[in-house]
């Protein structure tokens, strides 16, 4: 058993790193193909010498491939370069975003878990009836209402109406609250949805009904054997979420001015800082692919039978 778990590990550690060789060889070339940013920082009007020396500088008078390599090398180092606007440290910039970002990703998906998976959980013991189509109708919603409309009305309804809650900006717990509802709502549909439809496919399973026969309460039925066998895909869909939630933070945090990832990935995009950019992506990329690593080695965990 254990040789067959490490041959698993391995595996999964193995696609795990073509995984994110691909996404920062995708990092690399999106930066280049953007156009010249020498250009883009200097204007039309700047002279050949300006051009050449700010090539040299930022190393693009190199062959493709020797830029490359040298950008994988310092990559693995850790090593993301400097910012074309703030002339700092671009790791300096994310470390001193990412708190930001993280406490209001965590609050999110935390949201999402503890609403979504019960939600989803009642929709299919109580399959048919109102319960259920109260539940499809709030995932319904959830995957369709765009969230930066939805932040803009919180903030008119909470903040500038009712005037519960401040409408913006990082701060103490009030400042987090509508933030952290508008980013969950999303991965709350998906994971609602999800377990919905995995519970009522593992409730249908004839062990259920061995285990209901032998006089289990439906507490004990639906919260261990039902819910822990429906798990899987659960787990999946909360580890994609919060993948996606990396990359749809940027209009969450731009309607609330959040000082996060998002934000400072948006203003170098706005300045054309492809150093940086590139940075936020890397950061994205890697923060991405451990999560599915994660999930994938909880498999093992949740289920006994990847274990032989």
């Amino acid at each position: 058993m254990n040789s067959n778990m490490a041959l698993f590990g391995a595996r999964k550690l193995g696609a795990a790193l073509v995984t994110l060789l691909l996404a920062l060889t995708a990092a690399f070339a999106l930066g280049h193909l953007s156009g010249d940013p020498v250009y883009n920082i200097l204007g039309p009007l700047a002279e050949r010498e300006q051009i050449t020396q700010m090539q040299q500088e930022l190393g693009l008078d190199k062959p493709l491939v020797e830029q490359y390599t040298t950008y994988l090398g310092d990559t693995v180092r850790g090593e993301l370069g400097d910012s074309l606007q703030y002339f700092r440290s671009n790791s300096e910039l994310i470390r001193s975003r990412l708190p930001q970002s993280l406490q209001l990703l965590g609050v999110a998906m935390l949201l999402a878990i503890l609403i979504g998976v019960p939600l989803g959980t009642l929709a299919a013991v109580k399959e048919g009836t109102w319960w259920d189509r109260a539940a499809s109708t709030v995932a319904l919603l959830g995957q369709s209402v765009p969230v930066f409309w939805l932040g803009l009305m919180l903030i008119l309804i909470f903040a500038v109406r009712l005037r519960l809650l401040p409408s913006g900006q990082s701060g103490g717990i009030d400042h987090l609250v509508l933030p952290a509802i508008t980013l969950s709502l999303l991965p709350l549909a998906h994971i609602a949805r999800l377990t919905r439809a995995s519970m009522a496919e593992v409730l249908a399973e004839p062990y259920i009904d061995a285990a209901r026969a032998r006089g289990l309460s439906a507490r004990r039925v639906v919260g261990w054997h039902a819910l822990r066998n429906a798990a899987l895909p659960v787990l999946t869909v909360t580890a994609l979420q919060t993948g996606v939630l990396l990359s749809g933070a940027v209009a969450v945090e731009y309607v609330y001015s959040w000082p996060g990832l998002g934000t400072l990935a948006l203003e170098a995009v706005q300045f054309r800082d492809f150093t940086l950019a590139q940075a936020v992506v890397i950061v994205g990329a890697v923060t991405f692919v451990l999560l599915n690593l994660l999930v994938d080695l909880l498999y093992v965990v949740v289920d006994p039978r990847l274990r032989t």
